[in-house]
């Protein structure tokens, strides 16, 4: 027998993760958890099992390191939650991010020493670096593992976040939290879908050249195909 729901986040950079956790946190105040792990060779969902089964009192679960398979606990129903974007408006938005933050790592150096055209190309340049190449298919492929291709797997997550959980699309944000609500409807009846946008990067505009658009769209073929298909699976309501 179930006899607890929690709502697990994947939450991914730049992918209105921050507005989502401010609705998870007025819904559930303390109930509402935040923790990072280390990559385990890009499966770390025993690690989240320790942390969700270790922490009864909490509700919903958010986390960016979060990898591999949602966590199977015993006597606990887990609902992934994860959000995807145009990996391209994703960018631009990593990007005016990196250049306003306050910390020193390499990204926010990177940013603030160039135009986007250049950090974009310095990424893309980083040896496993895949922040700016199909990052969000590597992230969904993980829930997945095996020989298959990433995107194949990640397109396999797609529908299994949308079977289990919650596949939000930045674009249509107040559509995720509502059906988050449907979900849990029977466990918190008195769920509210206000649905704030924060930590959004503004910023001055962003030039792209044909030869950076080109560029850009080569190295996320994989994002805008997983995108296409999300919007065939799962259309803007009407």
């Amino acid at each position: 027998m179930t006899a607890r729901t929690v709502i697990l986040h994947y939450h991914l950079f730049k992918n209105a993760g921050t507005s989502f956790d401010r609705v998870l946190q007025r819904n559930f105040g303390h109930g509402w958890v935040t923790a990072e792990f280390p990559a385990r060779g890009g499966d770390n969902s025993a690690l989240l099992a320790e942390w969700i089964a270790g922490a009864p009192e909490a509700v919903a679960f958010s986390s960016h390191s979060a990898l591999g398979p949602v966590p199977r606990i015993d006597g606990a129903r887990v609902v992934p939650v994860a959000f995807l974007r145009n990996p391209i408006a994703r960018l631009v938005s990593v990007y005016r991010f990196e250049r306003q933050q306050e910390a020193d790592n390499w990204g926010a150096q990177l940013a603030k020493r160039g135009d986007f055209g250049a950090y974009v190309r310095a990424r893309l340049a980083h040896s496993g670096d895949r922040q700016c190449r199909n990052f969000q298919t590597l992230r969904l492929a993980a829930f997945l593992p095996g020989p298959e291709p990433e995107l194949h797997r990640a397109m396999l997550a797609v529908d299994m976040l949308r079977r289990e959980g919650v596949l939000g699309v930045v674009e249509r944000f107040p559509d995720a939290v509502e059906r988050l609500r449907q979900q849990i409807a029977g466990e918190w009846p008195d769920f509210t879908v206000a649905a704030p946008r924060e930590n959004v990067a503004g910023g001055e505009p962003v030039e792209i050249d044909d030869d950076l658009a080109r560029l850009l769209v080569e190295s996320n073929l994989d994002d805008l195909g997983l995108m296409e298909y999300v919007s065939r699976v799962q259309p803007p309501r009407a």
